[in-house]
């Protein structure tokens, strides 16, 4: 048993002593319901079902400290927030020791015993502990009280009504700038617009906002690159309902760093909804008439989707509409009502959020140029694998008709195959490093330089893109005497030769699936035929990292 030092005993032993019995425990109950009372101190809650430590005052009739814990914490915790409820109690409590401690667990009474001897403190055992038993009731009130994250009437037709947008999976095609409207005319809201989440393959979900003006200050405030306080003040800010998706449980810890969670099973996938307001805040629960506007709003994307879904995959937003008469979920088998809506997509919407987006572009290359490190590396998902390789002549043949987006060169066939850069990534972060290639003006040439960590005393070749618009963008940063790297930059040259000076880039999804490393043909989502430089013809000589001091 550890005992309290000598120090802590004549700390203790100086505090007064008062005429008072305490009461403590420590009882099962979920973090959450805990930490919704006001005067709580979790200090070490955790997410699931946890311990609660109290220690109250039975003779004043207040809690001196308390404190939440894993299950599986030891008994010394109890001791810790005695110690606090001695020295550290929470107001209106003065530190003091108190005349007796009493608890319902012989085991703890014993425990006590021998750790707080030489306190003069009386430690009992009790079958009852009324006030700590009144505490625990108030909790089960609070929870029994809180609204269900659903109301129950609406909580299955909602969730499936989720699930099916996560078929439908529009953030394939729709990134976040591309606004689609939904005219209500009910429940007090005209019109939701509705912006979908998960190109990139980060967050999935819709955000339904009931206003243009609330959607045009978030994505100002979120370009204009201020604090993260500053930026959890605009997050909260916002004015619309939401659908998000999240892997249940702990799965996504089971999967590497680059996890994307359209690879999950949909058995393995929970919508959660809510409500963000500038007044009220984050809220993760819809009341009645929010679940109904949600339902409507994702049914009509749904019939939306089903219908124009082929007439959506361009660069820009097509201007479409439709009409739609959508029965309400029945309710204790009366007859539903229906209601018409029309959802529309937003193209001068999207052209002006991509003009904000681009004026924010330009300050930043301003900035850029204005000292920013000479390459960037924005362009290429993190964690990506890549590789140095060839490809065969009869499959450069089916890529070029075959992939998404293709980029020709007067390529000359010759020798085993095209040599190329292999980048592969998550579906989402593929097509939005396509995306970014062809806002750049395209793939211009894949060139390798010498690059100097003088920090570190080593040497790299830096596999280097050049886009359309001159920018240049690291892809990799390989050792320069790394015998794999060696071979393979010979083999490259080699290759490169053959074909007069022409490579490729190809960019392809299925990155924590199967065939990673090893991607299949549909899984190549691009190819760029473009020139392959020297250092030479690059022209920048050997580049030095240097730290970037905030």
């Amino acid at each position: 048993m550890t005992a309290l030092n000598h120090s802590t005993r004549r700390r203790l032993q100086n505090l007064p002593q008062i005429p008072s019995v305490w009461e403590g425990d420590r009882r099962p109950l979920s973090a959450e319901d805990a930490m919704s009372q006001e005067w709580a101190d979790p200090v070490s809650a955790s997410a699931g079902t946890s311990e609660c430590i109290l220690w109250v005052d039975g003779s004043q009739g207040f809690v001196r400290a308390m404190d939440m814990v894993t299950i599986d914490t030891g008994p010394e915790a109890i001791v810790r927030t005695l110690l606090r409820a001695i020295e550290h109690p929470h107001s209106p409590a003065q530190p003091a020791r108190p005349q007796k401690i009493v608890v319902k667990d012989r085991e703890l009474k014993f425990y006590l015993r021998g750790v707080l001897q030489e306190l003069d403190i009386t430690i009992e055992y009790v079958p009852e502990l009324p006030l700590i038993d009144e505490i625990f009731r108030g909790f089960q009130d609070v929870v029994s009280t809180k609204p269900p994250h659903l109301p129950p009437q609406y909580a299955e037709v909602l969730t499936q009504k989720a699930y099916d947008i996560w078929r439908d999976a529009p953030w394939e095609l729709l990134g976040d700038h591309q606004i689609l409207s939904v005219e209500l005319n009910q429940w007090d809201i005209d019109t939701l617009y509705l912006c979908v989440l998960g190109m990139l393959g980060v967050d999935y979900g819709i955000l339904l906002y009931r206003s243009i003006d609330s959607l045009k200050r978030f994505r100002q405030r979120v370009l204009a690159n201020e604090s993260i306080n500053q930026l959890e003040e605009a997050f909260l800010g916002q004015d619309c309902l939401f659908l998000s998706f999240e892997s249940i449980g702990d799965v996504a810890d089971e999967y590497e760093d680059d996890f994307d969670l359209a690879d999950l099973p949909l058995s393995e996938i929970q919508p959660s909804f809510g409500n963000l307001h500038p007044l009220e805040g984050l809220r993760s629960f819809l009341y009645e008439e929010e679940a109904l506007t949600v339902w409507v709003a994702l049914e009509a994307l749904h019939r939306f989707w089903r219908a124009s879904r082929q007439k959506l995959g361009g660069e820009a937003l097509p201007k479409l509409n439709s009409r739609y008469r959508i029965p309400l979920p029945a309710v204790d088998d009366a007859k539903p009502a229906t209601i018409s809506v029309k959802v529309a997509t937003q193209p001068e919407l999207e052209s002006e959020l991509l003009e904000m987006a681009n004026a924010a572009d330009e300050e930043d290359d301003e900035d850029f140029e204005a000292g920013q490190p000479l390459l960037r590396d924005d362009l290429v998902p993190a964690n990506s694998f890549l590789s140095l390789g060839v490809v065969p002549w009869d499959t450069v043949e089916f890529l070029r008709s075959g992939v998404e987006c293709y980029q020709s060169g007067p390529v000359t066939a010759a020798g085993e195959g095209l040599p190329v850069v292999m980048i592969q990534t998550s579906r989402p972060k593929a097509k939005a490093m396509i995306q970014q290639l062809q806002d750049a003006g395209g793939l211009k040439a894949i060139c390798f330089n010498r690059g100097e960590d003088s920090f570190e005393d080593v040497v790299y070749d830096l596999g280097i893109l050049q886009t359309g618009n001159g920018q240049l963008h690291l892809f990799g940063e390989f050792i320069e005497d790394d015998p794999v790297h060696v071979a393979a930059r010979k083999k490259w040259d080699q290759r490169c030769k053959k074909t007069k000076g022409y490579c490729g880039l190809i960019i392809a999804q299925g990155l924590t699936g199967a065939s990673r490393g090893n991607p299949k043909l549909k899984d190549m989502l691009a190819l760029f035929e473009v020139r392959s430089l020297s250092a030479k013809d690059l022209g920048l000589g050997p580049l030095q990292l240097i730290p970037q001091l905030e």
